[in-house]
């Protein structure tokens, strides 16, 4: 890898197999944190992921880290971050997803040298998501070995993905000493800005004189994760006339599933409320705590529902609910069983969709009304 030789210094190169050496025999205590530390994370570039790292702050917190995380995301999964306990500064990724703009991301590693972190988690497997806490001089950076990130991180993980079948747990891990026997993993939780709902609210003109549905049709992977928007029309509909006011939620990159579900209602429905792309993340994230029910597609909005505790039914066709399922005991999932799902494809490549086409409203109605009569109050830590 020319560019990795190019980036590295001899002396940094020695240095890195030295603390590499040093990290395959980790004291007992080694993931035990001294209030003095400071900790920054790297986040991964997906709204969904970045908000199943929150079981790993709360188990840096519980393992001493006294002083706030900061965190290094793309701007849209800022407000995931600004809505978890213990977290600081929140920094904007020097480079787009996908880019590797070396010179930005070492101008930044640069500029927090000062700031004198003693612990980097870096969370997505990239070798250039490594790069940032390298240049910034970081003492321990711990991470999974990804594209071959030996020197860029001190303490690089070989990945076991039977121990760890979940996204969230293999966050988690990283802040347990290397080898250490598994534990629980916490569910993902953050904590609503009231305020800004009711705010939000009151500008939208949206009232919870009754109980409120919201749906979020979208998914941004691709088609293969979104139920037909017929099926949540239809589903819409049932709902309204069960006496929920219905709030659509998505990004303005959903408006042209928004619409689509609009068109295939019956009617022009005053009580199915069209807020697609009408929000930020953030004030989205408010909202879903607003909620009786959320029915929403394998998205960024479904771990966000799951996260404030709402009463959830998750949709998953091509994608599988063993690795990323809502962590909360107040969600439902809601798949068949066919022999080619999951295939984590971003559009069906059989063309014919039986996943999520014949996943039937019948079927999702009637698990949105048990869940929605089962609901648990909301759990904070």
């Amino acid at each position: 890898m020319p560019v990795l030789r190019n980036a590295l210094s001899p002396r940094r190169r020695g240095e890195g197999r030295a603390l590499n050496d040093r990290a395959s025999h980790p004291a007992r205590d080694e993931r035990t944190h001294a209030p003095s530390d400071r900790v920054l994370l790297i986040a991964p570039s997906w709204v969904g992921d970045a908000i199943l790292s929150e079981p790993l702050v709360a188990m840096l917190r519980e393992a001493g880290v006294t002083q706030p995380i900061d965190v290094v995301a793309p701007p849209w999964c800022g407000p995931v971050y600004a809505r978890m306990r213990g977290i600081g500064e929140i920094f904007d990724a020097p480079a787009s997803h996908g880019e590797l703009g070396l010179r930005a991301r070492r101008a930044f590693g640069r500029s927090l040298r000062e700031r004198r972190y003693t612990h980097a988690y870096v969370l997505p497997n990239t070798w250039k998501s490594a790069l940032v806490p390298y240049i910034a001089h970081i003492p321990a950076r711990i991470g999974y070995v990804g594209e071959a990130r030996y020197g860029l991180l001190t303490d690089a993980r070989r990945l076991d993905r039977k121990a760890l079948p979940q996204l969230v747990s293999r966050y988690a891990a990283l802040g347990k000493a290397r080898h250490a026997t598994a534990s629980p993993t916490l569910a993902p939780r953050l904590v609503p800005n009231a305020a800004n709902r009711d705010a939000a609210m009151q500008a939208l003109a949206l009232s919870r004189a009754q109980p409120v549905a919201i749906l979020c049709p979208g998914a941004e992977f691709g088609p293969a994760k979104r139920w037909p928007v017929q099926h949540f029309a239809q589903l819409a509909q049932r709902l309204a006339n069960d006496g929920y006011a219905v709030w659509i939620l998505g990004s303005p990159n959903d408006r042209p599933v928004a619409d689509a579900l609009l068109a295939a209602l019956p009617a022009q429905d005053p009580r199915v409320i069209d807020l697609t792309g009408r929000t930020d993340l953030g004030t989205a994230i408010d909202l879903m705590s607003a909620a009786s029910l959320v029915v929403s597609n394998d998205s960024g909005l479904m771990h966000a529902a799951a996260a404030v505790n709402a009463p959830l039914v998750a949709l998953f066709g091509s994608s599988s609910p063993a690795y990323t399922p809502p962590a909360s005991p107040a969600a439902r999932i809601a798949k068949i069983d066919i022999e080619c799902s999951p295939c984590f494809k971003r559009e069906c490549p059989l063309g014919h969709f039986r996943c999520m086409r014949e996943l039937s409203p019948e079927l999702v109605y009637n698990l949105a009304r048990e869940t929605a009569a089962t609901s648990l109050p909301v759990i904070s830590r």
